[in-house]
């Protein structure tokens, strides 16, 4: 790792790029760490930055973004061990559920504007569509036998957005299950007759979505998706006209190969690299923020040009 990144500086004639990480998540959907936490996580591991993306919600924003000004208030006090250039940007962002030809499509938003009225409304209608389809999926496994409510699910994990996640770890705890992945096989997966499709809406709308709020849209993880070449072809180019700015090319659990075949399709739909280690915490036990499983470096520099990016866009 230290090699690669001396590498890097050599290539960049000695301009210390820092790393940073454009795809984090809080205890606000389904993290395990508060937004505070991940700051002084951010800046304990050297980030530059790092973007606050929570499933569907943009509850831990503000914590994040008050974190990082008290400790650049408490640099400029002469704080003994805070540097001003240590401190973290936090970047306000989103992860948007979207589906595409029965397959749930990430859009991830960064710099969007979280006070938006007209966003924090569909975010609501999300939130309440969400609200809906749990109370469905806990009335399910009730029937079946299994010790589970709306409230009970709630009190577990209070002000957090549920997912899937959430109920395995319900389920792993109150030993209804072996594992997590045992638990999305007997009563959580797309195919058990416990689970309940929510509400969900197109790739495309998700990119205005973040586009009206401001913000820059990016194809999240597009390999997870498992698509043919020619259909992931397909859904950049729609998304491309529809305003895609960015992709998300460098990621944890890629491989050389992979990111050179997302890097291609960047240059082809002259889109943004964008990248980042979709850290959960204890979801993903052996995932850190900033470093992947280890081998990952998403430099400074594709933040700059993000930047350079939306700057003209707005420009235009």
């Amino acid at each position: 790792m230290l090699l690669c990144m001396h590498l890097y500086f050599i290539r960049k004639g000695y301009v210390i790029i820092k790393p940073i990480d454009l795809h984090v998540h809080s205890n606000k959907s389904d993290g395990s760490n508060t937004p505070s936490e991940l700051v002084y996580m951010a800046m304990k591991k050297g980030l530059a930055a790092f973007a606050l993306t929570d499933h569907d919600t943009v509850d831990g924003i503000d914590e994040a973004l008050a974190c990082a000004e008290k400790l650049c208030a408490e640099s400029m006090d002469t704080t003994p061990g805070i540097n001003p250039y240590d401190v973290p940007e936090v970047i306000p962002g989103i992860e948007l559920s979207t589906e595409y030809q029965g397959k749930d499509i990430h859009m991830v938003g960064l710099y969007i504007d979280h006070y938006s009225s007209a966003f924090q409304a569909h975010l609501k209608h999300f939130v309440d569509s969400r609200v809906e389809r749990n109370h469905k999926m806990c009335a399910r496994l009730a029937e079946a036998g299994i010790d589970i409510s709306y409230e009970k699910l709630t009190a577990e994990f209070p002000d957090s957005v549920l997912t899937r996640a959430h109920y395995a770890v319900y389920l792993v705890n109150k030993g209804y299950s072996l594992s997590k992945e045992d638990a999305f096989s007997q009563y959580l997966g797309d195919h058990t007759k416990y689970f309940v499709p929510r509400e969900k809406i197109t790739p495309e709308m998700g990119v205005k979505l973040i586009l009206d709020a401001g913000g820059i849209p990016i194809l999240a993880h597009p390999i997870l998706y498992r698509m043919s070449d020619a259909r992931l072809e397909e859904l950049i180019a729609r998304l491309k006209t529809a305003g895609l700015v960015g992709i998300e090319a460098i990621y944890a659990t890629y491989n050389l190969a992979q990111e050179r075949q997302i890097r291609k399709l960047a240059d082809q739909y002259d889109l943004c690299i964008s990248g980042g280690s979709d850290y959960h915490g204890e979801a993903k036990p052996d995932l850190e923020m900033g470093t992947g499983y280890g081998k990952l470096f998403v430099p400074e520099d594709i933040l700059w040009k993000l930047k350079t990016r939306k700057d003209n866009d707005y420009a235009i």
